[in-house]
């Protein structure tokens, strides 16, 4: 697989790899959570053309289903019982486990068995609208979801594969109407052409679109992009006809054949959805900009 040329990743991201997960490490987070810690899958069928699991796995970023799920699910409760804090761990870094329930079911017989967990919360992020399986299980009220939004322009052109706009909305109403605690990432920032109305269309979009129950404690990340050199060489082989999402006039080199957006216009961007949010849901809290 890892010999096959650049120009294969869209073939390649409809393999599905199953496998024992070998490596379980609690990875320290000072975000939305205490610790990232990989879980049942990595990787994706979707082909977001800045994918951060791209970075990681190169063009190999498929979907891997790893079978062990109650060994590290017991290792997870009983770090989360041990500690003397209420701790968050995030459980989705690796992967989308809305997308993975839709073909395993884990995230299900995760949520009802995270119940026994005398404390902490689980939380992960999705960019799709499966969220049916889980609204009637066990444990809710032990979960955080968070679900990644985009303006329409950007979901379309460069988060292929994915859900929706209007479907990932609907389905933040149907989480927190559950009983789910919800947020929403902003994430990732991408300054396209006009970005500055792209986002603020977004934002009223969602002050229309979430229901009052989501309003009431929704809270907010912010995530700009990371892009980088592997990005570059297989979005122009796979995705010849694609956005060129690297602009060296607003980027600069960060770490090894990574780019991220100069510090001034960081700057702006955050400046600009600060203001939108504090406009639109001013009683809403920002966890973070990153």
């Amino acid at each position: 697989m890892r010999k096959k040329e650049n120009k294969e990743f869209p073939k390649m991201k409809r393999n599905l790899i199953i496998g024992i997960r070998k490596t379980h490490r609690f990875v320290p987070n000072n975000k939305i959570s205490d610790y990232l810690v990989p879980y049942t899958s990595s990787g994706c069928t979707a082909m977001c053309l800045y994918c951060y699991l791209v970075c990681n796995y190169n063009k190999c970023a498929y979907l891997r289903i790893f079978v062990n799920r109650e060994e590290m699910l017991e290792k997870i409760i009983k770090y989360a019982n041990e500690s003397d804090k209420e701790l968050v761990i995030e459980i989705g870094s690796n992967s989308d486990l809305i997308l993975e329930n839709s073909i395993t079911g884990n995230l299900k017989w995760t949520i009802e068995n995270f119940s026994k967990a005398k404390k902490g919360y689980i939380t992960f992020p999705t960019k799709f609208d499966m969220v049916d399986g889980i609204l009637d299980v066990k444990g809710k009220e032990k979960v955080i979801i968070r679900m990644s939004v985009n303006p329409k322009e950007i979901i379309q052109k460069i988060e292929m594969g994915t859900s929706s706009l209007e479907n990932r909305v609907k389905a933040i109403n149907k989480l927190k109407e559950a009983g789910y605690k919800v947020g929403i990432l902003i994430a990732p920032v991408i300054f396209v052409e006009n970005w500055e109305r792209l986002y603020e269309e977004l934002i009223i979009y969602l002050k229309e679109n979430i229901s009052e129950k989501a309003k009431q404690d929704v809270f907010f990340e912010v995530i700009f992009m990371t892009y980088s050199y592997i990005h570059r060489k297989i979005n122009e082989e796979a995705f010849p006809n694609a956005i060129n999402l690297y602009n060296p006039d607003l980027m600069t080199g960060r770490g090894k054949g990574k780019y991220t957006y100069k510090q001034e216009q960081r700057k702006r961007g955050e400046e600009h959805i600060k203001k939108l949010l504090d406009k639109y849901f001013p009683e809403n809290r920002i966890v973070y900009f990153s």
